[in-house]
């Protein structure tokens, strides 16, 4: 199986970026965890990260064509972004979504999620064990 792991805006300030509320690791740290876990389900991931909302809605159409499902952190699209979630149901592939923070305990404008009434999933509040445990569960999907 191959999952694209999608990271939206600002994830690659991970490490940097306000440490308190999404922790110390790096994006790179995120990437390595996901790719041990990944060899060790005997699956395959490949990563994009974007700040840029018509990369990813390009990119998901694209990688469709050659992936079993998506596990992605929005980041702030999250909240705003209805042609994200568009282009998530329309390639018709499994998507977990998936957040280092706790989304609900934040600022008001956090705690709606456009793509999670659409997702097979959503894990948030972990840190990077969120996306572990995102990937986890769309792998048992698509397994069963």
């Amino acid at each position: 199986m191959k999952i694209a792991v999608i990271h939206g805006p600002n994830l690659r300030l991970l490490g940097k970026r306000e440490p308190e509320v999404y922790g110390s690791d790096t994006l790179d740290d995120v990437n390595n965890v996901l790719a041990t876990l990944a060899d060790e389900m005997a699956a395959e991931i490949e990563v994009f990260q974007s700040n840029h909302e018509g990369e990813l809605l390009d990119y998901i159409e694209e990688a469709a064509t050659r992936v079993d499902g998506f596990l992605i952190n929005p980041g702030s699209y999250t909240h705003t972004s209805i042609a994200l979630r568009d282009a998530l149901t329309g390639v018709d592939r499994p998507f977990v979504e998936c957040h280092l923070s706790n989304i609900s305990s934040r600022e008001r404008f956090r705690r709606h999620s456009y793509l999670a009434p659409v997702a097979s999933g959503v894990v948030y509040g972990f840190g990077v064990h969120s996306y572990v445990l995102g990937l986890r569960g769309l792998l048992a999907q698509l397994e069963s």
